[in-house]
């Protein structure tokens, strides 16, 4: 009935009009975004002009039933992937189990076995400490802090927890003289903090050492440890000093993939003052390979779904997703083309700490060039936005 159809027709535009006005007229933090908009103006139009329903009519009453089918299948197939039996985790630690605080311990009547046996627990969960890991990727956290032609040689082993950062000093005596009061002065840049400074020793000729420096970190921010080694000689009446190497820490060593949906992730874009835009500038020719080579070099998450990234296109655009160990969050929007065989575009990345954003992009523009590929992890990329 011609009737019945004109008067549910008005009833709709009424409905629509209704939820516009509404929508523009809410507060910012609930107020209708532009894709809405423009949803209900096409619904509004499909409606008013028979040329136009014609055309949108299966668009909108099949082909959008089926896309956001197989987007949920996407979403729970995702949830299922990530999903942790916790049935299966055990009970790890006892109510009463003594906590130890590697800070607070006293070094007084306990040898150096204790101490290790102690810290054992702890060094095995430590980044580049786990049994997995092959001599050639421990390898790979040890930093030379001083030359070979100095007349002490040391170098240092990084082992970084969430909250701190261990380093084993090795020293050694290169002269046929015995030093004493030899100290290892260190020093820090950014958020980090010496908490336990090592204590003096005294190495013969030819001999080592080792030692311990705790250092804390604060937030997730490019640090570097830089200092001195301070030594008096049996044969010198003067003091000599030896420089050491910097030693940079990683923002990599504090960020995690992680997940959000795409609601929080606009509300979080808009809310975060700090953003970093970086040029790209890369030998890369593909635009996905591109993609999937800043995920990997960078830890994070890739929101938009593979159905959306999927094709033979030019163009790309995505969301990253990656929270640090101290509940920082970072942003990252990647924006390139393809042009005559290169790929050009943005990256612009947002956080709520300047240290963040400015570390995020020195590690992306260091590592866009590069074809180098990190270690590969599962699920670099989401199969749809949680």
């Amino acid at each position: 009935d011609n009737m019945k159809v004109k008067e549910h027709t008005v009833k709709f535009l009424i409905t629509c009009c209704s939820m516009i006005q509404a929508g523009k007229s809410a507060p910012p933090a609930t107020r209708m975004d532009q894709d809405s908009f423009e949803r209900i103006s096409l619904c509004m139009r499909a409606m008013l002009d028979p040329v136009v329903n014609a055309e949108v009519h299966d668009i909108i009453l099949k082909e959008c039933r089926s896309v956001l089918g197989a987007l949920l299948e996407d979403q729970k197939a995702f949830a299922k992937a990530n999903a942790t039996d916790k049935d299966d985790s055990g009970q790890l630690v006892q109510p009463d189990a003594m906590i130890s605080f590697r800070q607070l311990k006293s070094r007084r009547g306990l040898g150096a076995s204790d101490l290790d046996l102690d810290d054992e627990g702890d060094l095995k969960k430590a980044k580049g400490l786990d049994e997995t890991q092959g001599l050639s990727e421990q390898l790979a956290h040890v930093h030379q802090l001083t030359g070979f032609s100095d007349p002490v040689y040391a170098e240092a082993k990084v082992t970084v927890h969430d909250y701190d950062i261990v380093l084993d000093i090795l020293v050694i005596n290169r002269t046929q003289h015995t030093l004493t009061n030899l100290t290892v002065e260190l020093s820090t840049m950014g958020d980090l903090k010496l908490v336990e400074r090592p204590q003096n020793l005294t190495i013969g000729p030819m001999d080592f050492r080792k030692l311990k420096a705790n250092i804390k970190v604060s937030s997730t921010e490019t640090g570097q440890i830089f200092g001195t080694i301070v030594y008096d000689s049996a044969n010198s009446v003067d003091t000599t000093y030896v420089n050491l190497n910097e030693i940079h820490v990683d923002i990599m060593d504090y960020i995690r993939p992680a997940t959000c949906s795409d609601a929080a992730f606009r509300s979080m874009w808009a809310e975060f003052e700090w953003e970093n835009k970086v040029a790209v500038d890369t030998t890369i020719q593909e635009v996905n390979e591109f993609l999937q080579h800043i995920v990997d070099s960078t830890n994070m998450l890739c929101l938009t779904p593979v159905s959306a990234l999927g094709g033979d296109c030019n163009f790309l655009a995505a969301n990253l997703y990656a929270k640090s160990v101290f509940g920082e969050d970072a942003l990252v929007n990647v924006s390139v083309e393809k042009v005559e065989e290169k790929v050009e575009g943005y990256i612009r990345i947002r956080a709520k700490t300047q240290g963040i954003a400015l570390s995020l992009g020195d590690r992306i523009t260091l590592k866009q060039r590069s074809k180098e590929k990190p270690k590969q992890r599962s699920k670099e990329i989401a199969p749809a936005s949680a």
